[in-house]
């Protein structure tokens, strides 16, 4: 996720940085600019199309269909950015469910019983890391903590396992009547709050925008773009190319970053800092307990 100051916006009109999509959008401009070129040098020069009053009226269709573009691109960049909020959400509980368990473990548990206070000391943060590395497609062990007696078997569910290990635990303290049964149902909620964050997560992952919406909205933006030349050259004339490529770079612009914040869990310049949260989670575990 990229950190800046809001309020300093004049500086972003002449910064460039990875993820601005004037890098990515560079050869659609180059091929746009000779293809406006050509069209415009055909309908002016060759065939000296500007003595068909007919042919002008074709910007009046472009200005209806601007208006239809404009909304389908609003509600596709609003439902994406709902997605990314979601998720930001789910982390943010994530975080609160992590120290408040972290606090319980540390008020329930005896003060002499380290072996138990180093167990939820590691394993409370390795979950916020395997959930983090399930949500990617991947699995880094050297980002977990040593814990005796827990090897997660990358083929299956990880982030279960490990919710799965910490309730075994809960109930073997439950069973030696470290934890009693008022106690057992609270410190339930919170693993129990653990599971339905990772499912809320998968589903943001897992369920795109439509097919047919997000291939309707490409083609629909790349007509738009294709036949502009042929309504606007009569009264822009060579300008015209310089039109084409703005209005192409405001729709795919558009487009294209609502594509990377609709899956927030990547490693994409504008995608959610899970590292960082992962990394504070950790660290104030290690605070609490």
């Amino acid at each position: 996720m990229i950190n800046y100051n809001p309020k300093e916006w004049f500086t972003f009109i002449f910064r460039f940085h990875k993820a601005d999509t004037v890098r990515r959008l560079f050869p659609m401009f180059v091929a746009l600019s000779l293809y406006s070129g050509v069209i415009a040098f055909l309908e002016l020069e060759v065939l000296n199309l500007k003595r068909i009053p007919e042919v002008q009226h074709l910007s009046i269709v472009h200005g209806l269909l601007g208006f239809v573009i404009s909304l389908l691109l609003v509600f596709r960049t609003n439902t994406a950015y709902d997605r990314w909020w979601e998720g930001r959400r789910q982390w943010g509980s994530l975080v609160n469910n992590c120290r408040n368990l972290a606090m319980k473990m540390a008020a329930i548990l005896p003060a002499g019983d380290e072996a138990s206070r180093a167990y939820f000391r590691n394993m409370i943060p390795n979950y916020a890391y395997c959930m983090k590395n399930h949500l990617r497609s991947t699995f880094i062990p050297e980002e977990l903590e040593p814990v005796a007696g827990f090897t997660p078997d990358t083929q299956k569910h990880v982030p279960n396992q490990v919710a799965g290990h910490i309730m075994v635990r809960i109930q073997e303290l439950y069973r030696q009547q470290q934890i009693t049964g008022d106690q057992l149902i609270t410190i339930n909620a919170e693993l129990q709050s653990f599971t339905d964050i990772v499912g809320a997560c998968e589903r943001i992952r897992n369920t795109p925008i439509p097919f047919s919406y997000s291939v309707f909205l490409k083609k629909f933006i790349f007509f738009y773009v294709m036949t502009m030349p042929f309504s606007y050259v009569f009264n822009a004339h060579y300008l015209v190319i310089l039109i084409v490529v703005f209005v192409f770079y405001v729709l795919a612009s558009l487009e294209l970053i609502a594509e990377e914040i609709e899956d927030p869990f990547g490693k994409d310049a504008n995608d959610l800092p899970t590292d960082t949260i992962c990394e504070n989670i950790r660290k104030h575990v290690k605070e609490i307990l």
